[in-house]
């Protein structure tokens, strides 16, 4: 039986050991195209700090950075540029257990800044897409965490959520849907029209 060889060139190699890594450098908002009808609240788990790693290289036109807000004050730090960055780079806050966070990322190119709180947007439109990061990019610097990933755009642009990522840790995310928001209004407001009218009676 003939064996043959190989040769391997030095591009070869490295093409080799990152493409499992390349492609996997991001988690992916599932409905590209579509805005995110969930939307989230974000709270610090524990007291100390709470470090963002940089997540994916990514081809947004604007460059960015994030920063955070902590229980509706700004912190004015901002990082992970998203034109500079290297995935795993990180930026830390230092907070306390049941903090409110809301987290910032300001487009330079433009001048514009968006929230994870929808409510805060010159828009009103969802720019965060976020899930459990469980440990699936080969070599990143955490094994767990809140994956954040940012869109750009006014009024949400092209909805692909990948402009700005980032893995936090020390973080809980809990899911927002917005027909649940509406459900509670409405149920509140009936709640509301009863207690009136029993009070008429």
């Amino acid at each position: 039986m003939k064996t043959k060889n190989i040769l391997v060139t030095p591009a070869i190699l490295i093409s080799l050991l990152t493409a499992g890594t390349a492609s996997a450098s991001f988690i992916p908002y599932p409905t590209v195209g579509v805005l995110n009808p969930v939307t989230y609240s974000f709270t610090a788990t524990a007291t100390g700090a709470i470090t963002a790693y940089f997540a994916a290289e990514n081809t947004a036109s604007y460059t960015e950075q994030i920063g955070l807000m902590i229980n509706g004050v700004n912190t004015g730090i901002y990082g992970l540029n998203n034109k500079t960055s290297a995935v795993g780079d990180s930026i830390s806050w230092n907070v306390t257990a049941g903090d409110k966070l809301v987290f910032v990322d300001q487009v330079s190119t433009i001048g514009n800044s968006w929230y994870s709180d929808t409510a805060l947007n010159s828009d009103h439109v969802n720019h965060v897409y976020s899930t459990a990061y469980t440990g699936s990019l080969s070599g990143f610097p955490v094994s767990a965490g809140t994956y954040v990933a940012f869109e750009d755009l006014l009024n949400g642009g092209d909805k692909n959520y990948h402009d700005d990522t980032f893995v936090v840790t020390n973080v809980s995310a809990v899911p927002l849907p917005g027909a649940v928001w509406l459900m509670l209004g409405g149920l509140m407001g009936v709640f509301g029209l009863n207690r009136r009218k029993s009070a008429v009676v």
